[in-house]
């Protein structure tokens, strides 16, 4: 028996030993000495030699100079990837696409062709009316209560903004919670849907929106003010204005550019994404530099075409850009963005 034990122990230390240090030393000699920038995980520097992020994972670029990833249903957190699992009939992936859609859709035809949609889209919120109706943003609110929360609940002075409407329409409140018994304390979010239609009644053709000031030092402020244009007009209200506008016909926009990845972490986005992006991004770095436009735009276009990559040579799936990799190239090519 104890021969047995024994055995059996030698056999498991080996098996440590062979499997948890010996394998695993072999395989960090091999990658730390044929492939030590993918073995550390394909970390990148910046022009100040630190490192900015790595080729495998995505991260979010707000600035009009940079290429854009895909959206991300993570918010490119890599300790949550995943996907955002909305069906194809959930209204929240309609939304979350036709808030991509709006700022940057353009029309197809007509004597508008190529122009942006964005400004008749506020032009057409300012007139305040749906389906003929009057009062958008009440309509939207009343369709789409979980958006209405979820904007109360985005940020703490959206929250703010609705406790301070709560002071100023009490009967509003008494009339809710007459209408929710089971809720006597109702807070900011649950009080989303009659806030948005007193807001609609009192602010027509006007939306809530974060607006920054400078205060008397100087320094940035930030409130919440009703305004009628802005992106939160163009991207939130445009599915609504889509609806009342059927036929008119737009431009294709590509997928990626509008669609999360399995893991919200995709690091690269197809050409025709970066191609679709490309005039916003010339023309913020000829803006900046204060150069040509066109020369600025070759320039970047053959950043572009450096960079692009294929799946087996180009013999499957479509061209594509590493959105880190370019970004960092038009920083090295152009300096820092205004």
């Amino acid at each position: 028996m104890l021969r047995h034990i024994s055995k059996s122990l030698w056999l498991l230390g080996l098996a440590v030993v062979l499997v948890c240090g010996i394998y695993p030393g072999i395989l960090w000699v091999i990658g730390q000495t044929a492939f030590p920038f993918q073995a550390n995980g394909s970390v990148v520097k910046g022009p100040d030699g630190k490192p900015v992020g790595s080729l495998l994972i995505a991260q979010p670029f707000t600035k009009d100079e940079y290429f854009q990833p895909r959206p991300s249903a993570v918010s490119y957190d890599a300790t949550s990837s995943g996907s955002s699992g909305l069906g194809a009939a959930n209204y929240a992936l309609r939304d979350r696409v036709a808030r991509a859609i709006g700022p940057i859709a353009q029309y197809a035809g007509g004597p508008n062709a190529g122009k942006p949609v964005a400004p008749d889209v506020e032009a057409w919120f300012q007139a305040d009316r749906f389906g003929g109706q009057p009062h958008i943003v009440a309509q939207w609110a009343n369709a789409h209560n979980s958006l209405a929360q979820a904007w109360v609940n985005a940020d703490p002075t959206h929250a703010a903004y609705v406790d301070a409407w709560v002071k100023q329409h009490p009967n509003d409140v008494k009339q809710w919670i007459a209408a929710n018994p089971g809720m006597p304390q109702p807070k900011a979010a649950d009080l989303a849907v009659p806030f948005f239609a007193s807001f609609s009644t009192e602010h027509p053709g006007k939306f809530p929106s974060a607006v920054t000031h400078k205060d008397s030092n100087g320094k940035d402020v930030t409130t919440i003010e009703p305004v009628s244009t802005g992106s939160d007009i163009q991207s939130m209200f445009f599915d609504m204005w889509r609806q009342d506008h059927p036929d008119v016909a737009l431009q294709n926009v590509p997928g990626d550019l509008v669609t999360t990845s399995a893991s919200g972490l995709d690091p690269d986005i197809t050409l025709a994404n970066a191609m679709f992006q490309l005039d916003r991004v010339a023309a913020a770095w000829a803006k900046d530099t204060k150069r040509d436009p066109a020369q600025v735009r070759t320039e970047v276009e053959g950043i572009l075409h450096d960079a692009t990559q294929a799946p087996l040579n180009g013999l499957v799936g479509d061209p594509f850009v590493n959105v880190l990799q370019v970004n960092l190239e038009l920083r090295r090519r152009f300096g820092a963005p205004a």
